[in-house]
């Protein structure tokens, strides 16, 4: 059997981006919810909360050195197996790119350096600037890695020359159509991947002592934090991000919600099993009228179906509605969780309640997994285009890279990734059996 070069170097790519992008919204997280953990250490002088911030500053940074490492061989595959991409978007994508090195990578870590090893030894002030900045770095690493990305979904500010997309308006290009939705969006996926981290792992320390007040306040915090991020990504964040893709890329919209025949009143699909060739939907549970409303604010008004697209312009339906729902499913359940979490507090009863600290344990992974879905959703949806409407995915692939090379290379980086993923885990485990420094409390207050 032949191999398809493109298909192995949009796995190739899948697999150096997912795997990278575990460790991102993590550290965007736990950055943030540092900055708060810090901010009350200092202002309160409680040295429960600086204790706790030396832990989870350790975990913040175990996490952001090695999505640094895995993040290094990404912008390689823009000339190596992406050659025609790369020379027909580089005039625009070069921009973001080196602004996320000069402006986000490097203030980022320079202050995070400054905050691990600064305690103690700069004034209490700077000392909470430097993982306030550590955040700020982060954000603005993601700002515009989004950009670039976004510029991909609803280009903008750019004419075709001589075969190149080159560069008319570099706030259009920015600030495209879809960008701040999609930032807002993703930042709070972050968020929410943080709160699940502190969460997760104050709840594995409350299971193995219930009276440790650091692992009892992280708690307390990350769930209040989480409710909060938990409910914003679904509305405005979510929500407002799903009318602009229905406003800008309807295919991607449709294959998201399931709709093969568009129609007034269309329903939003709770359940279904989907299949390609063509795109089927079988034992669907539908709510009439609500996809309408949701898009347009009208349960009588028209939504497009994948019939209503060319055929060759349709994304692969399985792949983008699979993911769509398991990320919106996800969604629901950090709600639900989030909010037990704040009963069983309210109630007094959520350090006896061993069975949920369990379940906030093995919830740890979930968010990361939910924005796995969220990329491939919007990745895959874009399919059959790289760039929407000007550039397709099987014209931008390098002309001199063979299949064998880059299944080679697909092997390779799979077996580094796995010693990687291996290493990451046991250290951090390593870091979270060993816990907070700490002192016996005899009384912990609830």
């Amino acid at each position: 059997m032949e191999l398809d070069p493109v298909l192995l170097a949009r796995v190739q790519f899948a697999l150096t981006i997912g795997f990278h992008f575990i460790f991102p919204p993590i550290s965007i997280g736990l950055a943030w919810l540092l900055v708060i953990i810090e901010g009350i250490g200092w202002y309160k002088g409680d040295d429960n909360y600086v204790r706790m911030g030396k832990f989870f500053g350790k975990l913040l940074a175990i996490t952001f050195a090695v999505g640094v490492a895995t993040g290094i061989v990404m912008e390689f595959q823009f000339g190596t197996n992406w050659a025609e991409y790369s020379k027909f978007v580089g005039d625009i994508f070069g921009a973001p790119l080196a602004a996320e090195a000069i402006f986000a990578f490097f203030l980022e870590s320079a202050f995070l350096g400054l905050y691990l090893f600064g305690r103690n030894k700069v004034s209490k002030a700077i000392h909470w600037f430097s993982i306030f900045m550590v955040a700020i770095g982060a954000t603005l690493s993601a700002f515009w890695i989004l950009v670039a990305n976004s510029w991909q979904q609803t280009p903008a500010g750019y004419v075709i020359q001589n075969g190149r997309a080159e560069l008319t308006s570099f706030a259009d290009a920015v600030f495209n159509p879809s960008m701040w939705i999609r930032f807002f969006h993703t930042m709070d996926a972050a968020l929410i991947a943080g709160a699940f981290v502190m969460a997760g792992v104050a709840a594995y320390l409350l299971l193995k002592n219930r009276e440790n007040l650091i692992a009892r306040n992280a708690l307390k915090l990350s769930l209040i934090f989480g409710l909060i991020v938990s409910l914003l990504e679904l509305f405005p964040f979510g929500h407002e991000h799903a009318i602009q893709v229905a406003q800008t890329q309807p295919e991607k919209m449709a294959a998201f919600e399931g709709l093969i025949e568009g129609q007034t009143n269309a329903p939003m699909v709770i359940f279904g099993i989907p299949s390609d060739d063509p795109p089927q939907l079988s034992a669907s549970v539908e709510v009439p009228g609500i996809l309408s409303w949701l898009v347009h604010g009208d349960t009588e008004a028209y939504v497009n179906g994948l019939n209503d697209f060319p055929a060759d312009e349709i994304p692969p339906f399985f792949l983008t509605f699979t993911s769509f729902h398991s990320m919106v499913a996800l969604g629901m359940f950090f709600i639900f969780v989030m909010l037990l979490g704040i009963y069983l507090m309210k109630r007094k009863k959520l350090w006896d309640s061993r069975w949920y600290l369990k379940l906030l344990v093995i919830s740890i992974p979930l968010p990361v997994l939910a924005c796995q879905f969220g990329w491939v959703a919007t990745e895959v949806g874009r399919q059959p285009w790289v760039v929407y409407k000007v550039l397709k995915t099987a014209d931008a692939i390098s002309l001199t890279v063979g299949a064998g090379e880059i299944l080679f290379s697909i092997i390779l980086f799979g077996l580094i990734y796995i010693l990687l993923g291996i290493l990451y885990i046991y250290l951090m485990v390593k870091e979270v059996k060993h816990g907070p420094e700490s002192k016996l409390i005899e009384e912990a207050t609830s």
